[in-house]
């Protein structure tokens, strides 16, 4: 199986082309579904009541906090008019340069955002920036450099993460693993992962029929309950986690 290559062999730039070339396409074919469609929404459903200051980061047309009342950045256009549409307040950003204020926010997510840039570290640096302290943050990973496949490549993704290495990563910003979660809706078949990937390259019109109409309603209705463990829990096979975090700055350094 190919290993993935290491983030800096691409740059920002290509990855900003590969991902905005990919989502304006997936999105401008797609509609929005409701966050209470996903199985994420019972918690975060229960967080953002207590959370009025809310951000969520690249939701495209699947958001999962509510409409109302979350200030969504996103990078696509076509993601942006729809999300205006449905009454959302939606701006266009990207996770590395959030047009927002410092310390402005009680509740974050971004999901299936920190595998998508060069420089993670910068992406947590700027979550960091705009969390409240004692902030409440959701991020999702894919886990497991070894279970690297073209498809990962072909969406814009530039790393999957050995466990140790995320745990250290949010630690250095100051962001603590509270509870998780196994997570994701991508096909455990590699044959339909080929098929879709060429599917969306060669036949992409075709492609997007049987997206919005069986796999995206076929995937909600077959979503599991999240189980949530304390900390990471065990990581042996799985593909994808969610992270609940919570952000405390570092004290500063006394004189």
């Amino acid at each position: 199986m190919p290993t993935p290559p290491p983030a800096e062999s691409r740059s920002d730039a290509e990855l900003i082309r590969t991902n905005r070339g990919f989502y304006e396409s997936l999105w401008s074919q797609a509609k929005l579904i409701g966050p209470e469609r996903f199985n994420t929404w019972p918690l975060l459903r229960e967080l953002a009541g207590a959370a009025p200051r809310r951000l969520e980061v690249a939701p495209g047309l699947r958001p999962r906090l509510p409409l109302q009342d979350t200030c969504f950045v996103d990078l696509s256009h076509a993601a942006l008019r729809q999300l205006h549409a449905s009454g959302a307040t939606a701006v266009h950003g990207m996770i590395g340069a959030l047009p927002c204020a410092d310390a402005s926010f009680d509740l974050i997510c971004a999901l299936d955002i920190l595998e998508h840039v060069a420089d993670d570290d910068s992406a947590l640096a700027e979550l960091a920036r705009v969390a409240a302290p004692g902030a409440s943050v959701l991020l999702s990973v894919p886990l497991h450099p070894e279970a690297w496949t073209a498809f990962d490549e072909f969406v814009g993704h530039c790393r999957r993460y050995e466990p140790a290495q995320i745990v250290a990563r949010l630690a250095a910003r100051g962001f603590t693993i509270e509870r998780s979660a196994i997570y994701g809706m991508q096909p455990k078949s590699s044959r339909l992962l080929d098929l879709g990937q060429w599917c969306l390259i060669h036949r992409r019109e075709h492609a997007m029929w049987w997206y919005n109409r069986v796999f995206m309603p076929l995937g909600l209705y077959f979503q599991k309950p999240l189980q949530w463990r304390d900390g990471l829990g065990d990581t042996s096979g799985v593909d994808e986690l969610l992270l609940r975090c919570r952000y405390q700055p570092a004290p500063a350094p006394s004189h």
